[in-house]
C-alpha cells in the first residue's frame, strides 16, 4: 500500500531569524519523516516546505507555530503545494 503524500509550505513570522529556528525546524521534519527545506528569507521570515503524511505535516506546523524557545512567532502562513519529488531528505537552504 502507498501512502498518499501531500505537501505544504509555510511562511513563519515574528522573531524566527538568528534564534535557531531553522535547525529547530529541520530536527523536527526529521523526526516527523518529513522530506523538504527551511530557509531564511529577505524580509525576516522563515519559509519552510514540507512532503509527507496529513497527520506529520499538522504536527510540523503546530511545531513551527510554537517554534524554539528563543523565537517569538506571531504568523504563520500556509498554502498546500505539489510533492516535489526531488527532494530525499530534510535540509536547511536551498
Amino acid at each position: 500500500m502507498t501512502m498518499l503524500l501531500s505537501a505544504r509550505k509555510y511562511w513563519i513570522s515574528g522573531r524566527v531569524q538568528g534564534v535557531g529556528f531553522r535547525f529547530f525546524a529541520e530536527r523536527e521534519a526529521k523526526s516527523l519523516g518529513l522530506r523538504g527545506y527551511v530557509r531564511n528569507l529577505a524580509d525576516g521570515r522563515v519559509e519552510a516546505y514540507a512532503i509527507g503524511d496529513l497527520e506529520s505535516l499538522e504536527k510540523f506546523e503546530q511545531k513551527l507555530a510554537g517554534g524554539p524557545a528563543t523565537a517569538r512567532v506571531t504568523e504563520v502562513k500556509e498554502i498546500e503545494e505539489r510533492p516535489d519529488k526531488r527532494f530525499r531528505g530534510f535540509q536547511i537552504g536551498i
